[in-house]
């Protein structure tokens, strides 16, 4: 848990900073429709990787998925404890039932 904090820190720090010296400061400033773009991108690149069987890749594209969820959730204001705080909420409980509870 200590990385995804630390990447939480970075990525804050890095979103201010002038585009032309961070990609994450890049991706803000395109705005949020790239940034969940981007992230579309890198979730497909990863079931890609799972489906083709190729671990290693997949570990890979696994890590660009959370980097840009992370940037993500920072341009939208929401802080890595809110999700974990979900995470926790519906611990113990069948996903079957939570997607129920949402009426899915």
């Amino acid at each position: 848990m200590d990385t995804l904090k630390r990447l939480e820190e970075t990525i804050a720090a890095r979103a201010s900073a002038s585009p032309d010296s961070s990609y994450v400061a890049k991706l803000n400033a395109k705005g949020t429709q790239k940034i969940a773009q981007k992230l579309g991108e890198e979730a497909t690149e990863a079931v890609i990787a799972a489906v083709s069987g190729d671990r290693k890749e997949l570990v890979g594209e696994a890590a660009d998925v959370i980097f840009h969820l992370m940037v993500l959730l920072q341009n939208k204001g929401v802080a890595l404890d809110e999700v974990l705080g979900e995470l926790e909420r519906r611990e113990g409980t069948s996903g079957l039932d939570e997607k129920a509870s949402r009426g899915e």
